[in-house]
């Protein structure tokens, strides 16, 4: 890698770099903290992880300026683990799952990304916005006065500093405000510290201290697949979303790959399974992070806050860090997609909305995705199908009949059923020059047209076939491999 590629993707701008860097980390404690009490364990597996995995990733991974660490995603699927098997177990089935990841990025199967609609895309990033503002109720729900107004001031900093400068990132500069002021007025406020003791040293190597054994194996397995699924599946989401927010290209690929390192390294050092985090990532770039740095700077730092300046870190107010995650989620949300729910294809709009709905109703990204990519997948289906159609014409006592088209499970059928089997005929031609052989339905819908027409003897001649075609048609098909149909046609 040259000189210039390197700095390019390491640090553009190291000053931006470093500022942004400082304000995820700061943001990442609570949520770190909060995701360990979802999974049930203690709060330094998550800090431990985040670090970890945001400097792995950071220099491992395929995508600059995402920032990768401990999740709510992750965080509910070891809920059961922890609970039946135990704190080992986990970090067992960590390592386990970063070994599946990488194993992943080798086969390509960050490719698959391409196959992800845009409609669906726009609605995980809107559940998304949607999940990220609703995880902060329950820290102003409640809370007082005093929360709600520390709450609107920081976004008043948020939102109106960058109109006098862009030198500091404004929400770095409501953490800062808002601590001081904190502090020195002795407001009752909910803080950092609340949220759970901060580690007060640095995560050290460890095998996890389970039996080397199938059994051990059996447990974890099921566990290590739903994290790796889920975990890269959100990684190669935000990757596409940071991708767009800064107009860039990444190695979805190589994206596994790192997630996957940077969770098999995390299972040695005390930390839970994590993966790539659009809240985050879009605090990182809002703030002005671009840059390898910032991911790097992000975790190493949070380390610093925890082991090094854990009593001043605990005094943050988490109405400041609420407000953070606020801007994140009305930033995060494309606003412009309501707009279009008028304007685009119906089918576009619908799959957009029911990704929505489904991750917001079950909180579970990999549900969301999976429903829309089905229904983009079956409108696709439709579409394509719209355009099929077979024509016929005599010619003396033959029929020619052509096909137009697309010919696969959505239109098989349809393709079967336009021809007349009881018409006496001398010979059939059946012209492809303009149709196309998706997949064995297509195949065997061929077949059975086919053999049919043999069974009342009549001879069938197949002309115009592409070469992609014959290739599926002579290693999947039966009509010229001496099949004949039941006497009764059935």
């Amino acid at each position: 890698m040259s000189l210039s590629r390197l700095r390019a993707e390491w640090s553009p701008n190291i000053t931006r770099d470093l500022m942004a860097g400082t304000v995820v980390a700061l943001a990442l404690i609570p949520e770190a903290i909060a995701f360990s009490i979802i999974a049930g364990v203690d709060p330094k597996l998550g800090l431990y992880a985040s670090f970890c995995i945001a400097v792995i990733t950071a220099i491992a991974g395929g995508r600059p300026a995402m920032i990768s660490a401990a999740t709510a995603a992750m965080a509910v699927v070891m809920v059961t683990l922890v609970r039946d098997h135990g704190v080992q177990y986990l970090l067992a089935a960590t390592v386990l799952t970063g070994v599946l990841q990488i194993i992943a990025g080798y086969l390509r199967l960050g490719d698959l990304m391409r196959f992800v609609s845009r409609s669906v895309i726009t609605g995980f990033v809107n559940a998304l916005a949607i999940l990220i503002f609703l995880a902060q109720m329950p820290e102003l729900i409640g809370r007082g006065m005093p929360t709600y107004v520390m709450l609107l001031a920081s976004l008043a900093i948020i939102y109106l500093l960058p109109r006098l400068t862009k030198a500091v990132p404004s929400p770095l500069v409501a953490i800062i405000v808002m601590t001081v002021l904190s502090m020195s007025f002795g407001f009752d406020l909910r803080t950092v510290g609340d949220m759970g003791a901060l580690p007060t040293e640095f995560p050290a190597f460890a095998l996890p201290d389970v039996p080397l054994s199938l059994e051990t194996l059996r447990i974890i397995l099921p566990y290590s697949l739903t994290l790796a699924m889920v975990g890269l599946l959100e990684s190669l989401m935000t990757a596409a979303i940071v991708d767009e927010m800064t107009d860039t290209d990444s190695d979805k690929n190589r994206e596994c790959r790192g997630q996957g390192l940077a969770n098999f390294v995390t299972g040695f050092f005390g930390g839970m399974a994590g993966c790539a985090m659009i809240g985050q990532s879009g605090i990182n770039v809002s703030s002005g992070g671009r840059g390898r740095l910032s991911c790097f700077w992000a975790g190493a730092f949070l380390l610093f806050l925890c082991v090094v300046l854990g009593p001043w870190v605990a005094q943050i107010p988490m109405g400041a860090l609420v407000a953070v995650m606020v801007m994140v989620s009305i930033n995060t949300f494309r606003w412009g997609s309501l707009k279009s729910l008028f304007t685009h294809p119906t089918s576009s709009s619908i799959v957009m909305v029911a990704t929505v709905v489904v991750v917001v109703w079950t909180h579970d990204l990999a549900q969301g995705v999976l429903v829309g990519v089905v229904l983009s997948g079956l409108f696709f289906a439709q579409k394509v199908s719209r355009f099929f159609a077979v024509t016929s014409e005599l010619d003396g006592g033959a029929r020619i009949y052509r096909v137009t088209g697309q010919i696969f499970f959505a239109t098989a059928e349809a393709f079967h059923s336009a021809f007349d089997f009881r018409e006496e005929l001398t010979a059939v031609t059946i012209d492809v020059q303009s149709a196309h052989f998706w997949d064995l339905t297509a195949v065997n819908a061929l077949d059975r047209v086919v053999l049919k027409f043999r069974q009342h003897d009549i001879p069938v001649e197949i002309v115009g076939m592409n070469a992609a075609s014959q290739t599926l048609v002579d290693r999947l098909g039966l009509h010229d491999k001496g099949v004949t149909l039941p006497a009764s046609g059935h």
